[in-house]
């Protein structure tokens, strides 16, 4: 038996969970919230009892600190030593990784090279190993990269349509993200449905405030819709996704910004925000649907047509599909904006849904009938599972 701590750092945020493994049973989870803003929250799970703090978390070293106090003062463990291994996510992978690895000096210093391509993450993830390697300096640490699951892509899928010296001079090209998710979804959809992943065709919809839908055919991407960087694909809560390049320098001649200025627009106003005017919640878009209000309903629209418009391609590109899963905040919770995506498939899949179970939120669940020509499913995440089971098979626990 060995504890692995599964830590999954966000831009602002850092979610735990501690396994002991390979039973995979939960001895505690938790997240901080809100890092680097004036008032942070952090909470842990303990035998089925929430605690929650309120105060400032300073960055990810703090966070790390105050998870790392938390698992000592609810004796969930005696000691830091019971823990055996860590396992790290990681946005950015680059073409450097296809699957996880053990951290070591070389593996680190890619990950910092990959920095530029996931700003937000990449150095969040490092303060993170970097503080447990402090606090625990004789465990084994493992990198799972979301962009490891879809480095099966083929040229036709990863490349974009700019000069080739681009790519190979700059890597420029899809990478994608949410891997670890979308490898979660696709083979839990699979044990659901009694199948071999190997012998289907699905479409995992990781729908939350950022979003990205993945081609997996026989259990491996072929397509997923996130580009360079997770700016790219479907619409988000924020940010714009795919766009006419054009757009960019138009813009930026008329408000007269800088590069960091229009990747400002695009990341953090554009999206649900950018076009409702309300939220970028989902919820709060919802809401103000009810109410009449145009913007949000045109939205919702604009988020319904993009979505399906991805959906649809993979269909073609694996030449039909067997199953669809929906996953995240907004696919696993929106009851109703689910519900719009289906109705807009409906017609040109064969789909049957069933509505009343439909009306589910994070919990698995078949919303399909018997009849569909194709199965519909919500299958809630868990990438931190995902994480604690490449570190055990790779540290060899």
């Amino acid at each position: 038996m060995s504890k692995v701590i599964s830590v999954n750092a966000g831009s602002s945020s850092l979610k735990f969970q501690l396994f002991d493994m390979p039973s995979e049973n939960v001895l505690t989870s938790g997240q901080a919230e809100r890092i680097g803003l004036e008032e942070g929250i952090f909470t842990i799970k303990v035998n089925g009892e929430k605690f929650v703090q309120n105060l400032p978390i300073k960055d990810h070293k703090v966070a790390v600190n105050l998870l790392l106090e938390a698992l000592i003062k609810h004796n969930i463990v005696a000691s830091l030593d019971e823990i055996d291994a860590a396992g790290h996510r990681i946005v950015q992978g680059g073409a450097y990784f296809d699957s996880s690895v053990k951290v070591d000096e070389d593996v680190v210093s890619k990950v910092e090279e990959l920095c530029e391509l996931a700003p937000l993450h990449n150095p969040a993830h490092l303060i993170c190993y970097n503080a447990f390697k402090e606090a625990l300096p004789n465990i084994g640490h493992v990198f799972v990269f979301d962009t490891a699951f879809h480095q099966t892509m083929g040229p036709e899928s990863y490349l974009f349509p700019v000069p080739y010296e681009w790519y190979e001079n700059y890597k420029i090209r899809r990478y994608g993200a949410h891997g670890t998710s979308h490898q979660y979804v696709s083979q839990r959809c699979a044990q659901l449905m009694n199948k071999d992943v190997k012998d289907l065709n699905i479409i995992t919809c990781h729908l939350g405030n950022g979003a990205s839908i993945t081609a997996v055919k026989n259990g491996k991407c072929i397509n997923t819709s996130m580009g360079l960087t997770p700016l790219g694909g479907i619409m988000m809560g924020t940010r714009s996704g795919d766009l006419d390049p054009t757009v960019v320098f138009y813009m930026m001649k008329k408000l007269n910004c800088t590069p960091d200025e229009m990747d400002t627009y695009l990341n953090k106003k554009s999206g649900m925000l950018g076009v409702s005017g309300i939220s970028s919640d989902a919820r709060d878009v919802e809401a103000a649907c009810e109410n009449g209000n145009e913007r949000a309903i045109i939205t919702q629209e604009l988020y319904v047509n993009r979505v399906i418009n991805v959906i649809g391609g993979y269909v073609m590109q694996m030449g039909g599909v067997d199953a669809i899963a929906f996953t995240a905040g907004v696919g696993e919770n929106d009851i109703k904006l689910r519900a719009k995506i289906l109705k807009a498939l409906t017609p040109g899949l064969g789909l049957d849904i069933d509505y009343e179970a439909n009306n589910v939120r994070a919990k698995e669940a078949c919303v399909s009938t018997a009849d569909s020509k194709v199965s519909v499913w919500i299958v809630p995440t868990n990438e931190e599972v995902v994480i604690a089971r490449d570190t055990v098979r790779i540290l060899g626990l």
